[in-house]
């Protein structure tokens, strides 16, 4: 039986830097639409995403984390505002992030300062696409660098948004509703 009960990232690991977009103006939306600034994900997404962070420390660098798990009443939101599926999961077939399984990242350097990637967070147009070639080569590298790191922990890079992961196994995990304030301890 897989572990799926939700974990505080913070708790778990507080050297992971935290840059919750929902919880703030600067994402897609322009406004919050989390009530605080978190990230929750479930056990074992948790700590696989932890192993990540300690290895990129023993390099100097670390992750930062823009969103974790999302409840499905926040995805209807996003659905409504951006209803294109390389982008958002339709809230009738559920997010990977309503799992708790899914996870946006970039990697930083020992000041905490974002490694050039091809776009900012929330970037919906081709660039930010795994596939696009169009950019700095350091942007390609620390892409790929981000890509191959996530990898050795199981994590899958979604093709359109090159700071997106999906635990492996996703699908074990139930899609939810649960607000941020109901998880937190």
């Amino acid at each position: 039986m897989i572990d799926s009960i939700f974990i505080d990232l913070e708790y778990l690991d507080s050297s992971i830097k935290l840059d919750i977009r929902y919880a703030t103006n600067d994402n897609f939306l322009g406004r919050p639409v989390y009530p605080i600034a978190k990230c929750f994900l479930r056990k074992p997404v948790a700590l696989k995403l932890q192993k990540v962070h300690q290895m990129l420390k023993k390099q100097g660098l670390g992750i930062k984390v823009y969103d974790g798990y999302r409840p499905l009443s926040v995805q209807k939101i996003f659905w409504d505002f951006l209803p294109d599926e390389r982008y958002v999961a339709n809230p009738v077939k559920g997010s990977r992030h309503n799992r708790g399984a899914a996870v946006d990242v970039t990697v930083i350097d020992a000041k905490g300062q974002e490694l050039l990637m091809p776009t900012v967070f929330d970037d919906f147009t081709e660039k930010a696409h795994r596939d696009c070639m169009d950019m700095a080569q350091e942007a390609i590298q620390n892409r790929n660098f981000l890509e191959e790191v996530m990898s050795t922990e199981g994590f899958i890079g979604l093709s359109t948004e090159w700071w997106h992961f999906d635990d492996a196994e996703w699908e074990a995990y139930s899609i939810e509703d649960i607000s941020f304030m109901e998880l937190v301890y």
